[in-house]
């Protein structure tokens, strides 16, 4: 029978688990049974301060007994060099953490017989003058084994002291080369050579001792209580963080930048933002305040916005759209760069902000929408804009100025020079004074409704009553321009052998009418559709022919080029003379000629069929190959039979060089276009009398007197 008496049992050496006295081998991990027992009891075996005492005698024979009946096996335990624990002489891997034993060498040896670390439990009752009872007599093995951890750890930590610096930030302890912290980055503190000082014994003043014990730190021979070895252990103390002091200091610095920044300087964070995000509106409140597209991100700007890799210093508009793939934004910022190095840009419009804003009123007052089944919305009056005749009178100066801030010079080289788009012919140009001119646009999603109204009134589609007439006629007209857009697209998928489904025409639809009722979007070839059925007159739009990125790659067809008639309206309720555009990388622009003085031979000859207020233009209707202009939203049953219908919806004619042109007639202007053409000439009248004037100063160029490209 096994014996199982309470008495005479026998401690593991591997796992210190009591056994029976009959057992041969651990109950729980299966070790032999040492040869000699532990014949005192577990409390007294247990009681580490009796070991300590003995541990300070002298050493007795490996096989005398120590400690009050212990074996000398129990004094000869290895610490493990990961987790401190005191593992048998027989145990080859640490029983807590399971790493491997060491190797032990001759000074390993040792240094084991060293004596142990002297604590001094009393050193805060002797510096306050009071006494702690029972703080170095713990009454229970559970404290006395905590107080062992503790001393233990602060060990490990004096001697980590002398070789690795500790963070102040995260409390890692970093080899002596690392300047920064391996775990958060912080900087090394200065402060790390005197504490090293410190901890490889150095002396230290009254001051730094109660910094360093502040900051937890250990230098050997110095005695510590129980409280302070257990922060040491912990890692804890309550020195300022860096990082905290480096952010309030980064904040205070935010906070005076924007003491500092400007309108404009807000209104230029705001542009950058807008091109990250995709926002047209804040990149032109940008450019029409007068900003320059070509302004790069500064140092203090970039903290401000506080987007790190978003947004670096010296990135452009143009960068940051080139970026995030912007293609949309990048052909209105390539338009816009050289703006700001060139004259302030003054249109009548400009000059005459509250007639503007009279005629933008009567245009609102001519709007009526046609009842029956096509319930479109369109104009009462047919008005065409024309550059006044009496420019031609003003100084050669002063001409190129004006041109200069009225004229887009971008585009018309492009247009004139660059593509052979428009004034190609010098018949039509200089025998029939048929020149077109390309006014500048503001560069928004607005500039289709723009351009439209500067060749009819002069004016910008500032409170987009246009934009409302255009997305009320495509919904309330659904039921008459879906089925036109779906069989004109039907037929251009077909030649491009792809075909799509219901599902995908209504969404397609949907498109289309939300772009027409949000302002700032920008609009498509069914949308100038409608606007000829709006005006009541064909719109030719010259444009070019291929799609380029900013690096002058072809990328795509351009479509907009060709003439846009209102063919679901009938012929004897429209007129006949078109609107001409210009259309150049995503932006469209005005194409207006200019009137001709009465008296001249030439404007004689092109006006014998006319009245006196009455003047005509001659708009081609082929390219510079002689190739007829596309005519868009034909039905399958007119495909071939372009020319007849332009004939049918144009009053045609066809010049002594063989051009088929369309005549635009250029009636009398309205009273208010009247007075905002003459206020505008008047201040480039008064800058020719200033040249003319014996007081005048010799200069090249005359200001603007600050004028903006805001209304």
């Amino acid at each position: 029978m096994t014996d199982t008496s309470e008495e005479g049992k026998w401690s593991c050496e591997y796992c210190t688990y009591d056994n029976f006295p009959a057992s041969k081998r651990c109950t729980l991990c299966r070790g032999l049974r040492p040869q000699q027992l532990i014949t005192e009891s577990v409390d007294q075996t247990r009681d580490i301060y009796k070991m300590a005492s003995l541990m300070t005698n002298s050493t007795e024979s490996s096989s005398g007994i120590i400690c009050g009946g212990s074996t000398s096996s129990e004094s000869n335990k290895w610490s493990c060099h990961m987790c401190t624990y005191l593992n048998w002489p027989k145990a080859q891997k640490c029983l807590q953490c399971l790493t491997a034993r060491r190797k032990s060498s001759p000074t390993s040896s040792a240094s084991s017989r060293m004596e142990p670390l002297s604590v001094n439990v009393n050193i805060e009752e002797s510096r306050s003058g009071r006494s702690t009872p029972n703080r170095t007599s713990p009454s229970s093995p559970e404290a006395a084994k905590a107080i062992n951890n503790d001393i233990n750890r602060a060990v490990a930590a004096q001697t980590r002291a002398g070789t690795k610096w500790t963070c102040k930030s995260c409390t890692y302890d970093n080899f002596p080369k690392n300047n920064k912290c391996v775990l958060c980055g912080s900087f090394r503190n200065k402060s790390h050579a005197a504490d090293t000082n410190l901890a490889a014994g150095g002396s230290y003043s009254g001051d730094n001792e109660r910094d360093f014990n502040r900051r937890g730190r250990t230098s050997p021979g110095t005695s510590y209580s129980i409280d302070n070895m257990a922060s040491i252990a912990g890692g804890a103390y309550a020195a300022p963080s860096i990082s905290e002091e480096r952010n309030r200091s980064e904040e205070k610095r935010v906070r005076l930048l924007r003491k500092r920044m400007r309108d404009k300087d807000w209104l230029w964070v705001g542009a950058c933002a807008g091109v990250v995000d995709g926002d047209a509106n804040a990149i032109e409140a940008y450019i029409q305040s007068g900003g320059d597209p070509a302004r790069q991100l500064t140092q203090d700007e970039v903290a401000l916005i506080n987007k790190p890799g978003r947004f670096e210093v010296g990135y452009t508009l143009v960068h940051l759209a080139i970026q995030y793939k912007r293609e949309d934004l990048l052909a209105v910022l390539l338009t816009a760069t050289d703006v700001a190095s060139k004259a302030v840009k003054r249109l009548p419009s400009h000059s005459s902000p509250d007639t503007a804003s009279d005629i933008r009123r009567e245009i609102a007052a001519l709007l009526r929408q046609r009842k029956g089944d096509f319930p479109c919305f369109f104009y009462t009056d047919c008005v065409t804009f024309a550059l006044p005749a009496d420019i031609v009178d003003l100084p050669t100066p002063v001409q190129s100025q004006l041109f200069d801030e009225l004229l887009d010079r971008d585009v018309q080289h492009e247009l004139e020079s660059e593509e052979s788009i428009i004034n190609w012919s010098k018949e039509l140009t200089n025998c029939l004074g048929s020149r077109l001119y390309a006014l500048w646009n503001r560069t928004a999603g607005d500039c289709l409704l723009d351009s439209v109204l500067q060749t009819t009134w002069g004016v910008f589609d500032i409170d987009n009553s246009l934009r409302r007439a255009l997305s009320d006629s495509l919904n309330e007209g659904a039921m008459t321009f879906y089925p036109r857009w779906k069989e004109y697209e039907s037929l251009q998928a077909q030649s491009l052998h792809f075909s799509l489904d219901e599902g995908q025409w209504q969404r397609d639809w949907a498109i289309l009418l939300s772009l027409a009722s949000q302002p700032g979007t920008s609009l498509e070839q069914t949308h100038i559709f409608a606007l000829a059925h709006i005006f009541r007159r064909p719109i030719i739009v010259y444009g070019v022919k291929y799609v380029k990125s900013f690096r002058g790659e072809t990328i795509g067809l351009a479509k907009f080029q060709g003439v846009y008639l209102p063919l679901l309206w009938e012929r004897s309720f429209c007129w006949k003379t078109p609107i001409s555009l210009g259309y150049t990388r995503g932006h469209f622009s005005a194409l207006v000629p200019m009137e001709m003085d009465t008296d001249d031979n030439i404007g004689a000859g092109a006006n014998t069929n006319n009245t006196e207020d009455t003047q005509i233009a001659y708009l081609p209707l082929v390219d510079s190959d002689g190739k007829l202009l596309s005519v868009h939203f034909l039905s399958g049953s007119d495909v071939g039979r372009e020319e007849a219908i332009l004939r049918d919806w144009l009053d045609c004619v066809v010049t002594k060089g063989g051009i088929l042109a369309a005549v635009q007639k250029l009636d009398k202007r309205p009273l208010l276009v009247k007075q905002m053409v003459d206020e505008w000439l008047d201040h480039y009248r008064q800058l020719t009398h200033v040249m003319t004037s014996p007081n005048a100063l010799s200069q090249g160029r005359f200001s603007s007197d600050g004028e903006s490209d805001q209304e």
